[in-house]
């Protein structure tokens, strides 16, 4: 981190919780960004202002239909973003986009091209589902040309996709197996997984570490959330109260993992422009921020 970076932080910070930022430990190798969804509404200036008061280095931000950008105007507005964020030192280490193909419905070349050049290095993509109806095995062998035809646009770009497992009954990847399959084909700089912890131990339970074991060589980032049961409901609770073990960042860590770490707060609820509401994200941003860090020092 170069000096006048640190001090744009810095000042941003005390302006608004020097107290929680004196706490900070210094930040090691990995860049750690935090999941921007909750912050739908709030403008470009705001967004990066919240998030430099966490003493992070970027954010993942939604551009994507109802995200902060949508597709039709990443051209005019994206560059908006990404230049208030660079008045925080900060920068969009992930893009989550709505794109899974090469398609004029989804503005793929628009989208990513725009973003590249504004210095986007990786995006998630989005999800594909599978018809239950239908054979499974067939279906994963039919996205293997949208993503081969992806990948190949993306390289010429100079933007790595990446993708993320979930839970659920018909996701794509939610066993990990399936989209691994695919991916192994590829280098991990042209392909990788957004690996869900949280994901993976909803699905896996106990066997996350075999999941994790065999995708560690193709890992573009890591998630870090957590989540209780609430009966059979899978629900998301702040980082270190839930289901997910402490274990993995100890895990990640001894790989020599280097590739960005991101926080996710999705059971963060309410209206951001609402200042009492702020306020309580603010607050779950710092305690959950110290929590991470405290696993990946561990």
């Amino acid at each position: 981190m170069n000096t006048r970076r640190a001090f744009v932080r810095n000042l941003s910070a005390l302006a608004f919780t020097a107290p929680l930022l004196a706490e900070t430990p210094k930040k090691g190798k990995n860049t750690i960004c935090y999941f921007t969804k909750h912050l739908q509404g709030l403008s470009f200036d705001e967004i990066a202002s919240v998030s430099a008061e966490m003493g992070v280095d970027g954010i993942e931000a939604p551009i994507r239909p109802k995200g902060h950008v949508e597709p039709e105007k990443v051209v005019d507005e994206l560059p908006k973003f990404i230049e208030a964020l660079k008045k925080q030192g900060l920068e969009m280490t992930i893009m989550t986009s709505g794109i899974n193909e090469v398609s004029a419905e989804q503005r793929t070349e628009e989208v990513l091209r725009t973003a590249a050049k504004l210095g986007v290095k990786r995006f998630r993509m989005n999800y594909f589902k599978y018809d239950l109806k239908q054979p499974i095995w067939d279906q994963l062998q039919a996205v293997r040309p949208k993503i081969k035809d992806l990948v190949a646009l993306c390289k010429e770009i100079g933007i790595q996709p990446l993708f993320q497992n979930h839970s659920g009954k018909d996701y794509f990847g939610a066993p990990v197996w399936d989209i691994y399959s695919i991916m192994r084909e590829y280098p991990a700089a042209d392909f990788s997984f957004c690996f869900d912890i949280l994901h993976a131990t909803c699905e896996g339970g106990k066997s996350w570490p075999l999941e994790f074991n065999l995708v560690r060589d193709h890992l573009g980032a890591a998630y870090f959330k957590d989540y209780k049961w609430e009966g059979r409901k899978m629900v998301t609770c702040p980082l270190g109260e839930g289901q997910v073990d402490p274990e993995y960042a100890k895990m990640l860590m001894k790989t020599g993992y280097s590739a960005p770490i991101s926080l996710h707060v999705e059971y963060l609820e309410g209206n951001a422009k609402d200042p009492a509401v702020l306020k309580t994200f603010r607050e779950a941003h710092a305690r959950d921020i110290a929590t991470l860090r405290s696993w990946l020092a561990a």
